[in-house]
């Protein structure tokens, strides 16, 4: 009896140490107030491990608002991790910081900038948005914004002048190219092509304040082409005599093989593509973190070029170059400049600018006189420099070829957005480049 008693003990001491013990009450709770909706509590417990936070590349401060200067050292990336872009946080630098934020932003290719601006009900510039006050859509998908500024960007500007409009159209053009350089600032750089039968480069990317920006302006300068007048294409030396239709002697006609008072009066040559082309191939070399732009003065006609307008946008939306264009000459003319607009089979092309424009969210202006014209160089150059700027990671592949179509949307009634239609993604160097020092 004894001994099965102490075997019964020893067997409820052995059950005894096999059953665990309750969990113990919690003495001590984590700090609720540090709780962050999507980011968890930010105390840990004695004993648990700080889980770590992957670090993403921010922008920091480089320039000042009034000027934006450009600087060869990679900005600093900020420690605080309220700042660091995310699928729900959108990056606002301070005032001023916006440009150097947007050069750290190039390092990664799935990155998409969109230059815009916003106009009200009566074409007044609208300042003053928030991001809270924009949205992105690319292939009709709402994008996460990622980055978001009002700062002004330096400018990158080709300028394309058109010398084969006539005599009294390229005289008033003449006359007003003194004023080109003064609306652009000492931060932007500048080129200077011109074309006839054929483009040629002025001057290469110089300082939009320099002498040798001066001096190209002067060698930019041509008479024009000489209109057909009155009796060009007829009169006793444009024929020989005619009986029934036909040459009397076929030795005396003035061109050979025509017959009758049938005209042919000679083809002009506006090559205004090849122009286009030519000058977005040297700009789309030019600096990330300057703004790329083609300015083009010309009465918009075009015929002889190599290149299609089809194939020189899709160049232009690959490279994120954008063309503003002032119209001159006849195409300037209310009501004829809305004709010249449209296009007949086999014959020349009386404006293709507006084209280009739409297609790159650029601006467009039409004056006839002078005074008008150098009006609107400082109108076209404040409108290219005070620009939002909005950018977001895209989901798309990085380089597939295909067009990806991009709006932008204002959340308030009666206003309109300017901005690019979309864009062609493409594998260049997406990374920061330090802008050539202005020659003198």
């Amino acid at each position: 009896m004894l001994v099965g008693a102490q075997a019964q003990t020893q067997v409820s001491q052995n059950l005894a140490q096999a059953i665990p013990d309750a969990p113990r009450p919690q003495t001590r709770l984590p700090d609720a107030g540090s709780v962050a909706p999507g980011s968890g509590s930010s105390s840990t417990a004695a004993g648990d491990s700080q889980p770590e936070t992957p670090s993403a590349p921010t922008p920091a401060a480089a320039s000042t608002a009034s000027a934006p200067p450009t600087t060869s050292a990679q900005p600093s990336m900020p420690t605080d991790n309220n700042s660091v872009p995310s699928e729900t946080q959108t990056y606002v630098p301070p005032t001023g910081q916006g440009v150097s934020a947007s050069v750290t932003f190039h390092a990664n290719v799935n990155y998409v900038q969109v230059p815009f601006r916003v106009e009200d009900s009566k074409g007044r510039e609208v300042m003053g948005l928030q991001v809270r006050d924009v949205q992105i859509y690319e292939n009709g998908l709402r994008q996460s914004p990622a980055f978001f500024t009002s700062d002004i960007f330096p400018l990158s500007v080709a300028l394309v002048i058109d010398q084969s409009m006539t005599q009294d159209e390229m005289k008033r053009v003449d006359n007003a190219l003194g004023s080109v350089a003064d609306a652009f600032t000492q931060y932007d750089e500048m080129a200077v092509f011109s074309y006839n039968k054929s483009t040629k480069e002025v001057t290469e990317f110089t300082g939009a304040q320099t002498a040798r920006l001066t001096a190209a302006m002067e060698r930019a300068k041509a008479p024009g082409r000489e209109p057909l007048m009155a009796g060009s294409l007829s009169g006793p030396m444009a024929q020989t005599t005619i009986i029934n239709n036909q040459n009397f002697d076929p030795n005396t006609v003035a061109v050979h093989g025509q017959n009758g008072i049938q005209l042919s009066p000679p083809r002009e040559i506006h090559p205004l593509n090849d122009a286009i082309l030519r000058a977005a191939t040297e700009l789309s070399t030019r600096p990330v973190n300057f703004r790329r732009i083609i300015y083009v003065v010309s009465d918009g006609k075009e015929y002889g070029s190599t290149a299609h307008q089809k194939d020189v946008i899709h160049y232009l939306q690959e490279n994120q170059i954008e063309l503003d264009a002032t119209i001159v000459g006849d195409s300037a003319v209310k009501g004829l400049g809305w004709i010249d607009q449209l296009h007949l089979p086999l014959m020349m092309r009386d404006d293709v600018l507006p084209g280009y424009t739409k297609a790159t969210g650029g601006s467009l202006d039409a004056e006839f006189r002078t005074q008008e014209i150098e009006k609107s160089f400082a109108r076209i150059a404040r409108e290219v420099r005070d620009r939002y700027t909005i950018g977001y990671y895209s989901h798309e592949p990085s380089v597939d070829g295909k067009y990806r179509p991009v709006e932008v949307r204002v959340l308030r009634p009666d206003l309109t957005v300017i901005a690019k239609k979309g864009y062609y993604p493409t594998a260049m160097a997406l990374t920061p480049h330090v802008a050539p020092a202005a020659a003198p």
